[in-house]
């Protein structure tokens, strides 16, 4: 069955919030609690960051217990890299989804380490952008697609440095086809790509499947400079960049096959992310497609 076929199946979450191991528990962490209590329009489900080596922490524990909606972001593996998914690891992943039972497993699709795997590592490079590479990661996907019985949709990382001679949509359009598989475009990643190789917000969009798009990111980011040098840090604060949402609200229209929208705020107060859940929901409500209400 091809994935134009599986992506009926995938249930549509809506809008939601991501979380990772020990996020919730800084003094003015968002409550992911008190907002789906207050507002359960931006709480339809929980993106759980998840290194197998750590597991879950209290707060994603308790949202799986209650059975509420959530989905698996790997920490930990990098696609390209067979020895990657040795059994040990492959176990506890199993482990964990028989724990959350999430609606699909995506991650950042580049280098969470480099050499030997090691507990808290989290480099994350993004991959080089050459066909071999998207051809290499493909294969990955495929392979922790069966062994997991879950789509596995690759996301495009941040980066300061960029490698290849693909531009970054192409690269992941062709990791699509390559391995039938869906897409999550994270726009702030995207947005740092484009002003970090001198291209307009929205430049290479028609190249993207958007049939394929499954799941966007947005989050906020900062400007900064040293000696000379202009970077955006992707910091996941409610600051998100127009570049962003120019990205955000130019693929939401494009996209027939969206079933979930992630707003990275995780350590910041609620009170401090609701314009941000608002104005991600009006361009959801404008463009609403069939079954996402």
């Amino acid at each position: 069955m091809g994935f134009m076929e599986r992506v009926d199946r995938l249930p549509v979450l809506g809008l939601g919030v991501s979380t990772e191991y020990g996020a919730g528990s800084g003094e003015s962490s968002l409550d992911i609690k008190k907002l789906r209590a207050l507002h359960p329009e931006y709480a339809g489900f929980l993106e759980i960051g998840v290194e197998v080596s750590r597991g879950l922490d209290d707060d994603a524990a308790s949202w799986t217990q209650a059975g509420l909606p959530c989905t698996y972001h790997f920490l930990d593996v990098n696609l390209d890299e067979p020895e990657d998914m040795n059994e040990p690891w492959l176990d506890g992943v199993r482990s964990l989804i028989g724990l959350m039972k999430p609606a699909w497993m995506c991650g950042d699709a580049g280098l969470w380490h480099f050499g030997p795997r090691d507990r808290g590592h989290m480099l994350l490079l993004p991959p080089i952008l050459t066909d071999g590479s998207a051809r290499a990661m493909a294969e990955g996907i495929i392979r922790l697609r069966e062994e997991t019985g879950l789509e596995v949709l690759p996301e495009n990382p941040p980066g300061h440095l960029y490698v290849g001679d693909l531009h970054l949509l192409e690269f992941f359009a062709r990791v699509a086809a390559y391995a039938d598989t869906g897409l999550l475009i994270d726009c702030a990643h995207l947005a740092i790509y484009q002003r970090t190789c001198g291209h307009e917000p929205t430049t290479a969009l028609d190249v993207v499947p958007w049939e394929c798009v499954v799941e966007l990111h947005v989050a906020g980011a900062r400007e900064g400079e040293h000696q000379g040098f202009s970077y955006v840090e992707d910091d996941h604060t409610p600051r998100v960049l127009d570049d962003t949402w120019s990205i955000y609200e130019s693929i939401v229209p494009r996209t027939s096959n969206l079933r979930a929208v992630v707003y990275e705020c995780e350590r910041n107060p609620l009170e401090n992310c609701l314009e941000g859940f608002s104005r991600l929901g009006r361009t959801l409500s404008q463009h609403a497609h069939a079954g996402w209400r």
